[in-house]
């Protein structure tokens, strides 16, 4: 009985048919989520590098908790660029930034490294590759975003 009077309804009173350019509303993607979780992973390496080894208890909680939220932050900003980078960015996208997707490949690979090395250089180049990305996003909306960092 309901099922008829929902047929009778949808057929006498159809929804129109919604579409848009990306899965949420426009303003929800921003690449400076995945700067800001970057950064952080940044400076975890870098503390990480600087720290000394004492060989004490301490040093040892230390390391391991720089390490925890070295390799988390890396990760929460790998998940943010392979959402923008999916659920943004369209094919027609491509024609104007023709790099777009080994850039984000390379971005998503350098989160991997930071994640798994201690290396001051495969962080420096995983905020290059957000800049680029931050330039490319803010590009397809007509806007001049400058890029800045926290340190």
């Amino acid at each position: 009985m309901i099922q008829k009077i929902a047929k009778t309804v949808n057929r006498t009173h159809s929804a129109p048919i919604a579409e848009a350019h990306c899965d949420g509303p426009c303003g929800v993607y921003d690449p400076s989520s995945a700067r800001i979780a970057a950064e952080a992973a940044v400076s975890m390496t870098k503390k990480l590098l600087a720290l000394e080894n004492n060989g004490s208890a301490s040093y040892q909680n230390t390391f391991s908790r720089f390490v925890a939220i070295k390799e988390q932050q890396a990760h929460l900003a790998k998940e943010e660029l392979l959402v923008l980078w999916t659920d943004y960015f369209k094919p027609h996208h491509l024609e104007a930034y023709p790099n777009l997707h080994e850039t984000f490949w390379k971005a998503a690979k350098l989160c991997s490294a930071v994640k798994v090395e201690l290396s001051a250089e495969h962080a420096q180049e995983l905020m290059d590759a957000i800049k680029e990305i931050h330039e490319m996003f803010w590009a397809t909306k007509g806007r001049d975003v400058p890029w800045f960092t926290a340190s």
